[in-house]
């Protein structure tokens, strides 16, 4: 069974924060390397011309300062120079798409998760600083918002309120030191592109054929593993669910040898989208782990029937069902998390 590559992106909403929790000493207690293609200025003022542009346009919600990928990487690159590693692939994406980034390799507390950080700006930097001049004088109320008179943001007596700003006539009102956000960062197809080149990158150092990764298809017959982050408090829940993954995609790994994938996916569908979709809308969704093994046990019962069998029925068949139902496996009555066959 081929390995997933695990590769995520997030939304950062303080990125000087995340800079110095990932490359700082004092708070990282496995750190092998960082690395920058830019000072800190750089991220001082993003953060700064981000949260006034967000603060500008009167959205809701929380503004997006920059964005994150966590990379993971298999256990071979632990041999290899751990700068140059990180080097070779923030390099390799600030070439993909001209933007600025910082990153760093780390191992998880335990050891057995080898990963990078790495942080990049949605938005190039300007060759000049774009300024606008004030034609006239020109006030902006708390919301740093424009204006027509000085009335609007005065108090009763005529004295500008406490968080208003005037502009003289001449003077610079609006200065830009960075370019519009890349809407294609926002774009899920762009998600899906990195996880491809990230994962070719990865390979490249990786000599066993059988050790290579691949990118993970929600259309395939395998399902997901979760990653648990730090201090998660379904961390129990999660290992739990992940060990019922694993022992699906081994059994799907081992049918997909004796009977067509397509068998496999309407049994997908059938003993775990289904029951995890019905779970979920009655609010039942810590079954998954449950359902997840009752599954496997049902898909090994079938494969068995499947290869004595010498008439072997159509997956959209009414014989199929029917093989289905006599293998399924049932929920003990008084023990939700044990299953018999």
């Amino acid at each position: 069974m081929k390995r997933n590559s695990f590769i995520q992106m997030s939304k950062l909403h303080n990125v000087k924060g995340r800079i110095y929790y990932i490359t700082s000493p004092a708070r990282q207690e496995n750190l092998y390397a960082t690395y920058r293609t830019c000072d800190s200025s750089f991220w001082k003022e993003l953060a700064a011309e981000n949260r006034n542009d967000f603060r500008k346009s009167g959205a809701s919600g929380t503004c997006i300062e920059a964005r994150e990928f966590i990379i993971a990487l298999p256990e071979e690159y632990t041999q290899f120079e751990p700068q140059i590693v990180l080097k070779t692939f923030t390099d390799y994406f600030k070439a993909r798409y001209e933007v600025e980034c910082v990153s760093a390799l780390h191992h998880n507390k335990t050891k057995t998760n080898y990963h990078i950080h790495l942080i990049f700006s949605e938005r190039k930097r300007l060759p000049v600083p774009s300024e606008k001049r004030a034609s006239r004088n020109m006030y902006f109320d708390e919301n740093g918002r424009h204006v027509r008179t000085k009335k609007e943001v005065s108090s009763p007596e005529g004295i500008l309120r406490e968080g208003c700003k005037a502009i003289k006539r001449g003077d610079v009102y609006s200065r830009r030191l960075f370019e519009n956000k890349d809407p294609l960062f926002k774009d899920r197809k762009f998600l899906e592109q990195v996880k491809l080149e990230f994962t070719d990158l990865i390979n490249t150092q990786i000599s066993n054929e059988e050790h290579k990764l691949s990118v993970f298809q929600p259309g395939d017959i395998y399902l997901p593993m979760k990653k648990i982050g730090k201090n998660n408090p379904k961390e129990a829940e999660i290992k739990e669910n992940n060990k019922a993954v694993l022992k699906w995609n081994e059994q799907a790994a081992l049918s997909s040898e004796v009977m067509p994938k397509e068998n496999i996916m309407e049994i997908k569908r059938q003993e775990i989208q289904i029951p995890v979709s019905e779970a979920k809308e009655k609010n039942r969704a810590d079954f998954f782990s449950g359902i997840v093994e009752r599954a496997g046990k049902t898909l090994r019962g079938f494969t068995e029937l499947w290869c004595i069998l010498t008439n072997k029925p159509h997956v959209r068949s009414r014989g199929f069902d029917e093989m289905l139902r006599r293998c399924r496996v049932h929920p003990k009555k008084n023990r939700d998390l044990e299953w018999e066959r």
